[in-house]
């Protein structure tokens, strides 16, 4: 599936044809994209359903025997409200304005979920396990599943671009679909009955910030200056570029390490440094250079193309190869562009009077953090293309730096799935307030360099959608599965910040749940195909957290606090179906003692109940227990019923004396 991101400079005149403004096409139909046939409203609560006709038209709307009356207004977007009904269908939905009639047929009435979040949701059914015989058995008539298109936007868009659909899960439809969303919907229909409707809206590799709206993000400060290029590049792309290039340079002279008066995008960059790379380009792991064999993080690379006094004068587009997986380019010194994408190629449009008769500089950053990067070949795909249709190649001649270095650089509030807000507009918004029953996350893996502050960014999402789609939606989180090998002594570990985070997030919200998958990672695989398992444990916490069955403990045993004494630290935990016991060794593995300087050490581990009990040397100096404290750990503790404790970490507590 394209997944392009709408640019506020050449697409204002489809923005303005989604928000609304102008006359509407006497085809176009009348309800909002999102009623099709085979749809799924939510059950027992008021049923929103808007559209667009004729300005002032009177538009009514008919479902199941009850018929309400509206107008549209002076844009041509109209809405109205049905009453709450009980779950059943198959319905029809008619909307009429004039002579223009629309008739959604097979409707279904029953609970609703949005499936959201970067890869491991987006992940498809034929990629988990077991794929052929769980696509051939899936006919579930009374599952329903809608792909918001992948798009995302600098500006909110009331509607889709592309063409959607709902549709009857089977096996022709389950096969591209969320294996992680399809499979929930099939674990919790066994005590749910009732229709399900699965909205998949997911972007991998996403961060949080783009799925989160920009006033959200404002008000969570720290963004101020990125969300203001945004807001800039909506309607001045080359002004937006132009700042967000002083922004990004100026990170690069301030940086931890930066060498002063180094600045390789500028023409007059001296040549210390650079190699040549190889004609062909492509990853740098594959070049044969040790050094990159296996190296995430920034190369430079820079080459020139000559121009003749009247191809300076021509307007130009520069055509770049696919850069894996995010670039900053400069040409002539001047910022032109940055995008995410390992597989897209770049365009971008060069403003006037910036190119020059004689030699040109092309300068471009590539950032990697994950498995192969570099800039794609062949030498022929970089070039200028004038509005004249003539097209010049970049010289073949490529040189190359390495920019070593633990610090990410700011990504462009435009990116796709890397930007601010971007998939919030393109991918959240065109959903309005349609009724929901809850909503499914999963994602954090990149975010994950980040994992102190993700607590906040989560409760700004969920705060946000919580306006757009109610003040109660209950959250069901899916906290990171394990990825990595284990490391053989007590270390930091970002992934392991993020997954506490999710737990407090989790914790402190009485319509919010965790699924714990922490044991069903793959240390090899940033994508465990498990996801059935998962799902089964995401209709588990949905059962306690949002059918109120609270006698079901939600997920496996959860800790409640640790506290220091006479015999050791107490861990002590609750929603332990059972009994507390472990696997493949005679006690819990993986507990961690950490003192004020925090220096962790693994510590001796016993269960006297629903409780464990620590002890080792650090134990009179220790302030916090881990546990579980690893991008990819070794977990053991569980229950009886089969289910895991997930990571955590506490600070210690000692009890108050008797007097």
């Amino acid at each position: 599936m394209s997944r392009a991101i709408t640019l506020a400079g050449k697409t204002l005149a489809l923005a303005l044809l989604f928000i609304g403004g102008g006359a509407r096409a006497q085809d176009a139909p009348l309800l909002h994209a999102l009623f099709q046939d085979h749809v799924v409203l939510q059950r027992e609560r008021q049923i929103p359903v808007w559209g667009t006709a004729d300005a002032g038209a009177t538009v009514s709307v008919t479902l199941a025997r009850e018929t309400v009356t509206t107008r549209a207004g002076t844009d041509g977007r109209w809405r109205a409200t049905l009453r709450p009904a009980a779950a059943g269908g198959p319905y029809e939905l008619v909307a009429r304005a004039g002579q223009a009639t629309q008739v959604v047929r097979d409707v279904m009435i029953g609970d609703v979920w949005l499936c959201s979040g970067q890869s491991n949701m987006e992940l498809p059914v034929w990629r988990a396990l077991d794929a052929s015989s769980e696509i051939a058995s899936a006919s579930h008539p009374r599952i329903r599943l809608f792909t918001v298109p992948q798009v995302a936007a600098v500006v909110p868009q009331a509607t889709f671009p592309s063409a959607t659909a709902w549709k009857v899960a089977s096996p022709e439809t389950v096969r591209d679909f969320s294996a992680a969303c399809f499979y929930f919907a099939r674990e919790l229909q066994k005590t749910v009955d009732v229709p399900m409707g699965l909205i998949q809206a997911a972007w991998g590799g996403s961060r949080i910030e783009a799925w989160t709206g920009a006033n959200a993000l404002r008000a969570g400060g720290g963004m101020e200056e990125a969300l203001d290029v945004l807001a800039l590049y909506a309607h001045d792309p080359a002004a937006a570029l132009a700042q967000w290039g002083r922004h990004w340079e100026r990170w690069w002279t301030t940086r931890p390490g930066a060498v002063a008066g180094d600045r390789p995008w500028r023409s007059d960059a001296p040549d210390a440094g650079w190699r040549d790379a190889p004609a062909s380009l492509g990853a740098w792991e594959r070049w044969g250079v040790p050094a990159l064999a296996d190296y995430n993080g920034m190369v430079w690379y820079r080459t020139q193309v000559t121009l003749t006094a009247a191809q300076a004068a021509t307007p130009a587009t520069l055509e770049l190869a696919p850069a894996d997986e995010i670039d900053m380019t400069w040409v002539n010194g001047r910022a032109v562009g940055s995008e995410y994408g390992a597989g897209e190629p770049r365009h971008y449009r060069l403003p006037p009077g910036l190119l020059k008769a004689g030699a040109n500089t092309v300068v471009v950053n590539v950032l990697d953090t994950y498995r192969d990067g570099g800039l794609a070949g062949p030498a022929s795909a970089h070039a200028l293309r004038f509005d004249d249709g003539t097209r010049v190649t970049l010289d073949a001649s490529w040189r190359y730096r390495p920019a070593p270095g633990d610090e990410a650089p700011p990504g462009a509030p435009w990116q796709a799935a890397n930007g601010l807000s971007t998939l919030y507009n393109g991918m959240i918004t065109p959903l309005g307030d349609y009724g929901l029953r809850g909503m499914l996350w999963y994602q954090g893996e990149s975010n994950t360099g980040e994992g102190a502050a993700y607590a906040a960014r989560l409760r700004t999402l969920r705060d946000d959608w919580r306006r757009q789609f109610g003040s109660r939606m209950p959250l069901l989180v899916v906290q990171l599965a394990g990825y990595g090998m284990p490391p053989p002594m007590p270390r930091e570990s970002g992934w392991a910040e993020l997954r506490e985070a999710q737990r407090q997030v989790a914790a402190d919200d009485p319509h919010a749940g965790l699924a714990i998958a922490i044991d069903i990672g793959d240390a090899y695989d940033i994508h465990p195909p498990n996801k059935q398992e998962l799902g089964r444990r995401l209709a588990r916490v949905a059962r306690h957290v949002v059918y109120g069955e609270r006698a079901l403990a939600p997920s496996g045993p959860v800790v409640h606090e640790a506290t220091r004494a006479a015999d050791g630290v107490r861990v002590a935990f609750g929603g332990v179906t059972g009994a507390l016991t472990t696997t493949g060794a005679n006690g819990p593995i993986g507990f961690e003692l950490c003192d004020m300087q925090a220096r962790c050490n693994y510590a001796d581990a016993t269960l006297d109940g629903n409780t464990v009990v620590l002890r080792g040397a650090d134990l009179v100096d220790a302030t916090r227990v881990r546990y579980c404290w690893a991008d990819g750990p070794v977990c053991t503790l569980r229950d009886t019923a089969g289910l895991p404790a997930g990571p955590f970490e506490l600070s210690l507590t000692t009890p108050e004396v008797p007097r």
